[in-house]
């Protein structure tokens, strides 16, 4: 009897009785009405729901205590769109997933490959990208991480924010900025709030962004050097004590 004891102990055997057991009890239940009816998903926009439901891997009818909430949460938030996920059930028949998902910044467009990503840099998604066209393009390896000061700036500007279609980062210190009429913005290193205030100031007062202007050069902080389309120079007095 103590050799079959320790024979039972060491093939495992207590581990699978109390398996077949927890088995039992879900087939049981799931026949008392805690069976799957229902999965309700709760902030989902642009996750997948075919990657959802191949990961929840749940069926109809399925035991709802068979059902892991710990495991699926920890799938779930493996999905790139996915910053957080809630997962509970909720008895008797229902599954429920509470998404938070991250939000789209920007195209970036590096080495040859376009991404979407969001506020941390993360890569949500490179395909089907034509319903995020109208967001702003950031070029440049490092482009991601010092987008979000720049795009802030860019966002309580009215008169710019719709404007500019690309910002690349240049030389690992500043930006320069591309509108949608194609004129190239030329960002000072420091200062960059300072010459936003002052871009846009320009186009409130003198719709500079509307002309035929090939650049626009802020990295002064006295002028605004202008280059127009047929390749002559004019500099814009930046008026530091008056316009701003």
């Amino acid at each position: 009897m103590l050799w079959l004891g320790a024979w039972i102990w060491l093939s495992h055997t207590p581990q699978k009785i109390a398996h077949w057991s927890a088995v039992q009890f879900q087939q049981l239940a799931a026949t008392q009405g805690f069976a799957v009816q229902n999965i309700l998903v709760e902030g989902r926009k642009n996750t997948d729901p075919d990657v959802l439901r191949a990961l929840l891997n749940v069926e109809r009818d399925d035991p709802v205590f068979a059902f892991n909430p710990v495991e699926a949460k920890e799938l779930i938030e493996r999905i790139s769109w996915v910053r957080e996920a809630h997962v509970e059930r909720r008895l008797p028949d229902t599954i429920y997933i509470g998404l938070v998902e991250r939000v789209p910044l920007a195209l970036w467009q590096n080495k040859g490959k376009v991404r979407l990503i969001d506020a941390d840099g993360v890569t949500l998604t490179d395909r089907k990208l034509k319903k995020f066209s109208d967001l702003i393009v950031l070029v440049g390896q490092d482009a991601p991480k010092h987008a979000p000061a720049l795009l802030r700036l860019l966002h309580v500007e009215p008169v710019l924010k719709d404007s500019i279609e690309a910002a690349t980062w240049v030389g690992k210190r500043r930006w320069d900025l591309k509108t949608k009429g194609g004129i190239t913005v030329k960002l000072p290193e420091g200062d960059l709030g300072l010459a936003v205030r002052r871009l846009a100031k320009s186009q409130e007062d003198d719709h500079l962004l509307d002309k035929e202007i090939n650049v626009i050069d802020l990295r002064e902080p006295d002028r605004i050097t202008v280059r127009t389309k047929p390749g002559a120079v004019k500099e814009y007095k930046a008026g530091l004590g008056s316009s701003i």
